[in-house]
This record gives structure tokens, sequence and C-alpha cells, in this order.
């Protein structure tokens, strides 16, 4: 067998590499023998996260257009033509058999110098809404790998395929019990229990709601884990007591979905495919602050086939007790919303990513 090379590149959010490892690492695994290569840009958070995952990776000077004319927007041309230039190089160097793109910006440059050097290239697109750099690669790509029904919106119909997101399968397959998972976070398992999840750094508007809301839950008789992320630690950990319990982060995700009865969550596309395979309700709170709204649109995909409550950070005030306290009362929507959403997940998502690369090396 031919050494294979994979050339991989995605980054700038957490949810574009970690599809990215993903695929290299069941790649590896069905070719020990394979070389891989990852492309970032030069000063996001790839740099560190793909080295920490085992895997070299080279940088390009790139960055995404602000909305407003700037100073980084007036310099966009010459990063564009810097990495451009650097992207044909490293392709020209490496010889991959196939490169693999999951978004962002640096994929853009790596992938068009591949597909004019002829390489075969797969994209992943996460998300329900396509992201610019996909929809712009589209064209020349022999497959286009999605996660959500309907995306022939963006991408031609013939090279669609559906397989879900990569996901920590470990982290989601529930096998405590309640009452052990609650214990591990000094909870009591036979009490419900609300849990908040505002991705690694926290989501402020999420806490704000959850500090405001602190005594209704109480008075509702629930406990909750809060994970409010590492820059708001300091100031909400005051809050720590019997019933809530104020994390920066949950080193045991498997735990936190086992002892949870609800789930309020952003709807990042890596939380929404996660929180499929868990299988319980979940109120979204999409983040309006992120590209294209992604957030919006993927939590609209669940709340159409009736799988999540979703409620814009707007309409916090004047929804939020009202929509809980109906999603509590009601056992019936709380069972099916989770059976709901627990038919939309996609747990074999990186195997049929993969099955899809292989089918180019023959």
């Amino acid at each position: 067998m031919d050494r294979y090379r994979f050339i991989l590149s995605g980054g700038g959010t957490g949810g574009h590499i970690y599809p990215a490892v993903a695929i290299a690492n069941e790649l590896k695994r069905r070719y020990p023998d394979a070389q891989f290569l990852f492309v970032g840009a030069k000063d996001k958070m790839e740099m560190e996260k793909v080295p920490q995952a085992g895997y070299e990776i080279k940088g390009l000077w790139i960055s995404g257009i602000q909305r407003k004319l700037t100073l980084k927007n007036l310099m966009f041309p010459f990063k564009l033509i810097s990495s451009l230039l650097e992207a044909r190089k490293i392709v020209k160097q490496f010889k991959p058999h196939v490169a693999i793109g999951t978004g962002g910006f640096a994929s853009g440059p790596l992938l068009r110098m591949a597909e004019s050097a002829g390489v075969p290239c797969v994209l992943q697109e996460q998300n329900s809404f396509a992201g610019i750099t996909n929809k712009l690669l589209a064209g020349k790509a022999e497959k286009i790998c999605v996660a959500y029904d309907g995306m022939e919106r963006f991408f031609p119909k013939e090279k669609i395929v559906k397989t879900g997101n990569p996901i920590r399968t470990d982290l989601v397959t529930i096998k405590e019990g309640k009452q052990e998972a609650a214990a591990f976070f000094g909870l009591d398992g036979d009490k419900k229990t609300v849990l908040v999840l505002g991705g690694s750094l926290g989501a402020r508007r999420i806490n704000q709601l959850i500090e405001k809301e602190l005594d209704f839950f109480k008075n509702q008789g629930l406990q909750v884990l809060w994970q409010c992320g590492k820059l708001y630690h300091e100031e909400y950990k005051k809050y720590e007591s019997d019933t809530i319990k104020v994390l920066a982060f949950v080193n045991r995700m498997d735990f936190a979905y086992a002892a949870a009865d609800v789930i309020i969550s952003r709807a990042g596309a890596g939380s929404v495919s996660e929180l499929c395979l868990v299988g319980k309700p979940v109120i979204f709170i999409p983040s309006p602050n992120v590209a294209e709204d992604h957030q919006t649109q993927n939590a609209k995909a669940l709340v159409a086939k009736d799988a999540a409550i979703m409620l814009r950070e707007d309409e916090l005030d004047a929804e939020f007790e009202h929509s809980f306290s109906e999603l509590m009362e009601s056992e019936e929507t709380q069972a099916k919303l989770g059976k709901n959403i627990k038919k939309m997940a996609m747990p074999k998502a990186t195997e049929h990513i993969v099955d899809e690369i292989e089918k180019l090396l023959k």
C-alpha cells in the first residue's frame, strides 16, 4: 500500500477544528502509516489545538473580511495573495492524495490550491446554513458531507452526502445512572436538574439570564448545574450552594448529561450534534454574534422537527419563565422533545465521512 498523504484545513473556532481532528484520527486508525498535515490561520486557536492532538500544522497569514471598513479589510487582498502562494507551495511539497476542508478562513486558499493541482477535495459543512468558505469551494469539490437536510440550497445536489457531524461519542454515551452522576457534582439524584451550557468561554447573555432566574429555579424545586465559562467564573461562583453548582468548565460531560433532566444551551453545530445523541429536552438560546447567524438556523432546523425549543436572546426577559414552566409541567412534552431530538442523532458521522474520502483513494 502506498503511504497515503492527507492534508486537512479547518479552524478559527473549535467547531471547525474538532471535526478535522476527528476525521484525521479515523483516517489514521484505518491507515496507520499515512502522513497528515494540517493548515490553519496563523493567529487562530488551531495553531495550539492541532499540535495538542498530535498533528503537524502550518499557518497561513489569513483572516476574514470584517463587516465594516477597517485596516484589516484593506489588508485582506494582500493576505489572500500571500496565503494562496503559501498554500500552493505547501500542496506542491506535501503532494496530498486528498484534501479535506471543514470550514474557516484558512481552508479557502488551501483547498483552492489543492483543487487547481488536481487533488480531490472533500468538504465537511457542520451547519444548516453553509459557511461562505465552503460555498465558494463547492463547485470544484468531489464530495460535500453535510449534517442537515435541504443543503442543496447551497451546494450541487449530486455532491452532497448526509453524514452528520463528527462528535466526541465518548462524552455523550451515558453509562451512569442519574443518582451516581448527580452525586459526582454534589447534587441530589432525586431532584430535577437543569444543565446550563455556554461553551468553554461562556455565554454572557445566558449567564445573565441564569443569574436573574436563580430564585425562579429554586421556587420550582430545581437544581442547577451551571457551566458559566472560564471568563465568567469569578463573577458567578458566589452563587454556589447545595442546589446550584457553578463551574468554569465541565470535566465529565458524560456525568453532566446523565444528571440533567433539561438542558439550556447555545446552538453551535457541535453542541447540537452532541445533544441529539444525548436525547434530552433542550432549550436552545442561539448566539446572535456568529457568521451568517448559523446558530439560529441550526436551532430552527430542530424546532421544525419538534425536537427542541428555541428562544432568541431578545425574547428571554419576556418569554423564558413561561416557556420553561410550560416544558417542566408537561412530562409528555419533555418525552416528545427527547425522543425527537434523539431521532436526529448520527453517531457514525466520522466513519461515514472517512468512507467518502476512501472512495477517492481508489
